[in-house]
């Protein structure tokens, strides 16, 4: 007996993915008319007949999409999921988010529960480490998966990647310190060995190089709680250090508290800069320069991507990259 053709296979013959002819099994007004047309074509050349009674017993699945995200307790990935998970919701579609803590065992536990719970995609901000294993069992299950804000698997024709452009945010930063004056420039947090680490201190080095100064660099967990302890150990290290760029702004306001304690005035003995602009940094003493990243536009906009790939079959750019600014406020605006 021939094996019945199956959604998949249908997929594979109109040249689109499985979450786009599910869509159209669902009669959904997000899909256009010629790729429905499409649809119905291979779904009439490969005889494949849809049972909506076993698809009802899903109903409960349809349109969901997966929001894998490696670190929930910072303000900058929350406000993304946050966004996006909004986006979605204008167009119909139910969101299920899981926080991994940067953790890829339970990254892969999450991931194939939602493969499971038949998610029509996933939006991925990845834990790093994964041998690959849990991308491959995305691939196997048809699913569109965006990776965004940092790039765990270089396979970015299956797995496309979108980010910010965070080299010339630490590029403008860096050179918003030379203008006001600042000759020992140091780059505090971010891990050693993390991607996005040496994108954000890419400009920073490139900055300093046009200076013909050193770079200093002082890295460790992108916390709060590093912020404060590189911000005591700067205080009392012979090096007299006259502005700081920061990994992100969480390491930034842990240097404030540090700096506070030691008696170092922000922004007339150091400048200092975070990255991503939270909405903390305009409400801290002083205010925090920053290098804004317009996070909450930036999810809107993954979610947009994925819709039209769920619409339209069409993959977005392997690679894209989302323009930053800097903000310039007191800790780093008068010296």
């Amino acid at each position: 007996m021939a094996k019945r053709p199956t959604i998949i296979d249908v997929a594979r013959h109109a040249g689109l993915s499985k979450s786009t002819v599910s869509l159209v099994l669902q009669n959904s007004p997000l899909v256009k008319q010629e790729t429905r047309k499409r649809v119905e074509q291979s779904m009439q050349a490969l005889n494949y007949v849809y049972n909506r009674a076993a698809a009802n017993l899903r109903g409960a699945e349809a349109g969901l999409i997966g929001l894998v995200i490696n670190d929930l307790r910072n303000p900058f990935f929350a406000e993304f999921a946050a966004s996006a998970q909004m986006a979605f919701a204008e167009h119909g579609f139910a969101t299920v988010i899981a926080n991994t803590d940067e953790d890829t065992a339970i990254q892969d536990q999450v991931i194939a529960s939602m493969v499971e719970h038949g998610v029509s995609a996933l939006i991925m901000s990845p834990a790093y480490g994964d041998d690959g294993a849990v991308f491959e069992r995305i691939a196997r299950a048809g699913i569109p998966a965006l990776q965004v804000l940092r790039m765990a698997n270089a396979d970015t024709g299956r797995f496309p990647f979108a980010s910010l452009d965070y080299e010339a945010g630490s590029i403008a930063a860096a050179r918003h310190l030379v203008e006001i004056g600042a000759k020992d420039i140091a780059f505090v947090g971010g891990l050693p060995d993390r991607a996005v680490t040496h994108e954000r201190m890419a400009g920073y080095r490139a900055v300093i190089a046009e200076t013909g100064a050193e770079p200093f660099t002082l890295l460790g967990r992108p916390t709060r709680a590093f912020g404060r302890d590189a911000a005591l150990k700067l205080s009392h290290d012979p090096r007299r250090l006259d502005a700081v760029l920061c990994f992100n702004d969480l390491v930034a306001l842990g240097m404030l508290s540090g700096f506070a304690e030691t008696g170092v005035a922000i922004g007339r003995d150091i400048a200092l800069i975070g990255f991503d602009d939270i909405e903390e940094c305009a409400l801290a003493f002083p205010q925090l320069s920053s290098v804004h990243c317009d996070i909450g536009a930036f999810g809107r906009n993954a979610a947009a991507t994925m819709l039209a790939w769920l619409e339209t079959g069409e993959r977005p750019p392997e690679k894209a990259f989302s323009p930053v600014t800097l903000t310039v406020r007191d800790s780093s605006g008068r010296r």
